[in-house]
């Protein structure tokens, strides 16, 4: 398995977890009221947040296909079905006429634009992104290119035809239970202290 994210946010997010878990002992020793109870339920409700919009989401290249984790849901897309991943403001994974965005490698204007600029200096084919050198090219684009070179090489591999049934050639979008909880209750524990305490 191999796993892409962005490290920023993520760093961020853990650093985030900390001060809250800091604050919480504190409020736990010393807050006594119903302000400290408050501000308790809106740090559980921000690590929550965090968990789901910085930690959580990734995209991983696995034996059987690719896992595009967003902050509510998970796609699976089998090697069977991927046709193609590129960037545009995020990466994208293509199954035939389907498309799915990923949450946490993105790119920002600046940087994409700073690229354009380059290539017209430089008179780059953009037709031959594959004959690029890694090197030269963005973070996401490098992983666009990997999840393309790996679908090659499984295609290489496997027997034309579909290697685990039915169920194992077409993409999967569920929502994610780990990423409603850490949202939901947060939610329900932040309305019940404002009701009832």
């Amino acid at each position: 398995m191999t796993t892409f994210t962005q490290p920023a946010p993520r760093v961020l997010g853990w650093i985030w977890i900390v001060v809250v878990a800091l604050n919480l002992v504190d409020l736990a020793v010393r807050g006594r009221s119903y302000a400290a109870v408050v501000a308790g339920a809106v740090l559980i409700l921000s690590a929550g947040a965090v968990y789901v919009l910085a930690l959580r989401p990734r995209v991983v290249a696995t034996e059987r296909g690719v896992r595009v984790v967003n902050p509510l849901r998970e796609v699976f897309v089998p090697w069977a079905a991927f046709t193609w991943a590129d960037v545009t403001d995020v990466l994208r994974v293509h199954a035939g006429d389907r498309v799915f965005r990923s949450w946490p490698l993105r790119e920002t204007k600046r940087a994409r634009v700073r690229d354009n600029l380059r290539r017209v200096a430089d008179q780059v084919d953009v037709t031959m992104v594959d004959d690029r050198d890694p090197r030269d090219m963005r973070p996401t684009e490098r992983v666009a290119l990997q999840l393309r070179q790996e679908a090659e090489r499984r295609r290489a591999r496997v027997p034309a035809g579909p290697q685990d049934g039915p169920a194992g050639t077409e993409p999967m979008v569920l929502w994610s239970p780990d990423a409603l909880v850490a949202l939901g209750a947060p939610v329900l524990l932040l309305v019940g202290v404002l009701l009832f305490a």
